[in-house]
Parts: C-alpha cells; sequence; structure tokens
C-alpha cells in the first residue's frame, strides 16, 4: 500500500482485496481506493461519475473503491496500528438528517483477509463510529451518508475480524481513536496543509501519539542533520524490501517491519521528487536516489 494526497483527493495504490459501502460500491479486487472532497453546493445526482471523472483525471484504473465528502482532506486522521492502518475524514452537525454531515472511514490491512473478515471489519469500523459519537454526546450513531472502505492486501491471514480478534481490535482502537480527532479538526476549521497522522506507540506506556513533522518532532532528527521529515511515517510502509529493512520480533512475540534504518524518503531531493511525482513508486525511488549519488 501507498498512500498520498493532493488538493482534494486522497489516494491509497496497491493490490487489494476489498469490501466498499460507497460509491461504486461492493466486494472485489481493487488497485486503488480514493476519499474525494466535492464542495458543499455539489449535486448528487451523480456520484459514480464525479469518481470516474477523479480517476481519468489522476490516470488510474477504473477498478477502485471511492468515497464522496464535503470535508477538506487536510482535515483528515490517518492512523496506524501496527498492520492497520485506518483513514477517517468526518463532519457532523445538529442539524436535519438530509444535512447532518458525513464520516468516511478507510480500513486498510497489511496481512490478508478473507472476505468474510472484510465485511466484519466494516461491521467493527462502524460500531466503533457509533460508539465514538456517543461518547461525544453527539445525538446520532452516524449521518445518512457514511460509508465504510475495509481492503487488505497479502496472503489471506486472517479468517475472523471481530472486534476481539487482533484485527478487529486494532480496528477498533484506531477508528476510536480517530473518529473524535477528526471531528474535533473539522470543526476547528485546522488550517493545516497536511492530515493529521496518529501511530499507536508502546513506547512508556501503550497510547496514541500524533506525529508532527521536523522540528516539532521530538525525535529530529533521527537520522541525519538536514533530513527532510515530509514523508515520516512512511506511506510505504510496510514495504517489506529488505534493502531497505528487516522484519525483528516485536513484543507480542510476532513478527514486526522494522526500517528505522532507511533513509530513503528522509532525503531531501528524494522527498522533492516524491512531492512533485506522488504516482512515483518505491522502485522509481530507489533508482533516482542512486542515480544523484552517482552523479556525487
Amino acid at each position: 500500500m501507498r498512500y498520498y494526497l493532493d488538493n482534494s483527493t486522497l489516494f491509497i495504490r496497491g493490490s487489494f482485496r476489498a469490501a466498499s459501502t460507497g460509491v461504486l460500491g461492493g466486494i472485489r479486487s481493487v488497485s486503488s481506493l480514493l476519499c474525494h472532497t466535492v464542495p458543499p453546493d455539489w449535486r448528487h445526482d451523480a456520484p459514480e461519475k464525479e469518481i470516474e471523472r477523479v480517476a481519468a483525471a489522476e490516470g488510474i484504473s477504473p477498478d477502485l473503491f471511492g468515497l464522496l465528502t464535503a470535508v477538506p482532506m487536510q482535515q483528515a486522521c490517518i492512523l496506524q496500528y501496527d498492520f492497520i492502518t485506518v483513514f477517517v475524514t468526518a463532519g457532523f452537525r445538529r442539524e436535519p438528517p438530509a444535512t447532518a454531515g458525513t464520516i468516511n472511514i478507510i480500513v486498510c490491512s497489511a496481512e490478508g483477509m478473507e472476505d468474510a473478515a472484510l465485511l466484519e471489519t466494516i461491521m467493527v469500523a462502524t460500531e466503533a463510529k457509533a460508539e465514538a459519537l456517543l461518547g461525544l454526546d453527539l445525538p446520532a450513531t452516524g449521518t445518512p451518508t457514511d460509508a465504510v472502505i475495509a481492503a487488505s492486501e497479502g496472503k489471506e491471514k486472517h479468517r475472523y475480524a471481530g472486534r476481539i480478534t487482533p484485527a478487529g481490535m486494532r480496528v477498533r482502537e484506531a477508528v476510536l481513536h480517530g473518529v473524535p480527532e477528526a471531528l474535533r479538526r473539522h470543526d476547528a476549521g485546522t488550517p493545516s496543509g497536511r492530515p493529521a497522522f496518529f501511530i499507536y506507540s508502546r513506547f512508556q506506556g501503550a497510547h496514541w501519539a500524533e506525529w508532527k513533522p521536523g522540528k516539532e518532532c521530538p525525535y529530529y532528527h533521527c537520522h541525519f542533520e538536514g533530513q527532510a521529515c515530509d514523508f515520516c511515517y512512511c506511506p510505504f510502509y510496510p514495504c517489506k524490501d529488505e534493502n531497505l529493512g528487516q522484519w525483528v520480533k516485536g513484543s507480542n512475540g510476532g513478527k514486526v517491519w522494522n526500517c528505522a534504518a532507511c533513509t530513503l524518503l528522509h532525503e531531501p531531493a528524494v522527498a522533492s521528487y516524491f512531492r512533485k511525482f506522488p504516482n512515483a513508486s518505491r522502485e522509481e525511488l530507489m533508482q533516482y536516489s542512486e542515480k544523484l549519488k552517482l552523479k556525487k
């Protein structure tokens, strides 16, 4: 999986088996997931055409799932909990149902899921969303236009994804934290040029930690003086490329992808290239880095 953002669309690329309750939804294999911001006065008569237009403009295959919202993508929240990454956009108003806003959730698993587990992931995410809204004393468990995508990559590993399973537990915790944070950013009209990124950290006690780039990060500089922090945490994680990282034993006895020694996207010139060409593959970025080294 890799993801990137333009002014109005979050693109998530990969080789997914996915289920969606949104536009052109269902369950099938797709190469892209997207969440797109439409104007507040946008007409709702042809949502599938809008998704197709966005895909065509980006030059990506139409084998995708897409969601629409009026929430700016810069107010999104991205949450990473081990092999689960959750993307949340949320707007909610105490108004009649037709204008109550939209909460969209995209769940991506780096470990493969059977179709039944994908459907169960949608159930767990929806339940956690309702729990989060009730915890905020909001008078609803969702809005009429909410949607969820559940996607996974790789060999099937998870047959079930209920809330007490390894996958379901991580999805639930991410949604419980992500929905209130996304609503807070939307209510505040957060002007930030990037989504918020949260990592589930076990350092000094398990907790959600918000990462902020550059000198706002408590670990700066973690690699070298003058490093670029735009793509930390890496949108390719876990790339599983042993030229860049390695599998290590995790605290729970399982394996965790460790890429602490990788500086690819911390190289300022490579980061600049990736900002300019967000469709670039990891292999293309590695080749570009090697060319720069040869020039030196």
